[in-house]
């Protein structure tokens, strides 16, 4: 059985890109952008052990969570378009992006001290719009803590990461072929890591500036971090717990990357079946735009958030 985990896990390191979403977990990429921010609004900084916190705007809060290295500047074109009417509260991660990585659980403790900031900070059931890692985040928050969220936006992520080739896959496999992934992540050799960065990143974002920075913010962030955090990643899955979470749920996909491998109904077959326990969501895929939807189509993103959060 290990043997067979193992050569699984082998083929789906190369062979993750063919499924929407996922080939952004397979990166030791991604910091410091420069996208114009929104003009004339105050920002605000703050941070917690396991996230870094800039705020901007005004008005209903929303939670804006980028995905694995990323920077949170990620987000600085859609903070632009939503700071007049919304407070949004970009988060970078631990680890990321030149942010001091912390030890133990990744994803809990994002999850526990982002549960517990919108208390302390009295937030009021804010959106929360997470991309990739960000999403799978958003969906765990929304899980676990119902009555904390409202309204979920959701870019080019899944329930379950690590099951989209095997639907039927267990947990303990998950864990293993996770295991064995993070492993080879950081026993490989860095040099053809970082030459191999780039070809990676074309797949999910289409201008050459555009892959020139997100390298960048790779190049900033704790390969630890990294790879153990897409191991936790990698290992969970969701599918069932969505069922918990209460309010109406935008998830966007893509597929145009993939296109040479798969059509667009594999794709979409992909993200209802892992959302189907979720009860009120809309999936919707972007057919101009990879993986960084708010980066390569943002005016595409934005129309359809505006449609989901009136």
């Amino acid at each position: 059985m290990k043997t067979t985990l193992t050569t699984t896990a082998k083929k789906f390191t190369t062979t993750l890109a063919t499924l929407a979403g996922v080939l952004a977990i397979t990166l030791t990429t991604l910091i410091t952008a420069g996208y114009a921010s929104a003009a004339n609004i105050a920002e605000s900084s703050a941070s917690t052990k396991a996230f870094q916190v800039k705020i901007t705007g005004q008005g209903k809060p929303m939670i804006l969570i980028p995905g694995l290295a990323s920077s949170g500047d990620v987000w600085n074109d859609t903070v632009a378009h939503y700071a007049s009417r919304y407070r949004c509260i970009v988060l970078t991660l631990a680890g990321f992006a030149g942010t001091p990585a912390i030890s133990g659980p990744f994803l809990k403790q994002v999850e526990d001290e982002l549960a517990r900031y919108i208390g302390d900070n009295k937030l009021d059931h804010p959106v929360v719009v997470g991309h990739s890692l960000g999403g799978f985040l958003a969906l765990k928050l929304a899980s676990d803590y119902p009555d904390k969220v409202g309204k979920i936006v959701i870019v080019d992520s899944l329930p379950a990461m690590g099951a989209q080739q095997m639907p039927s896959i267990t947990v303990a496999q998950l864990e293993e072929m996770a295991r064995t992934m993070r492993d080879r992540m950081l026993q490989g050799d860095k040099t053809k890591q970082n030459a191999n960065r780039r070809v990676t990143i074309a797949t999910m974002v289409s201008k050459p500036e555009d892959i020139e920075r997100i390298a960048i913010w790779g190049d900033q962030s704790d390969s630890n971090a990294v790879a153990n955090a897409m191991y936790e990643l990698l290992a969970q899955d969701l599918r069932q717990d969505i069922s918990n979470i209460t309010t109406p749920t935008l998830v966007m996909g893509t597929w145009i990357a993939y296109k040479d491998y798969v059509s667009r109904n594999v794709i979409e077959t992909v993200f209802k079946t892992q959302f189907a326990k979720l009860p009120d969501v809309n999936i919707v895929l972007a057919d101009h735009a990879r993986h960084f939807i708010m980066i390569d189509d943002p005016k595409w993103l934005f129309e359809q958030m505006d449609t989901f959060l009136k």
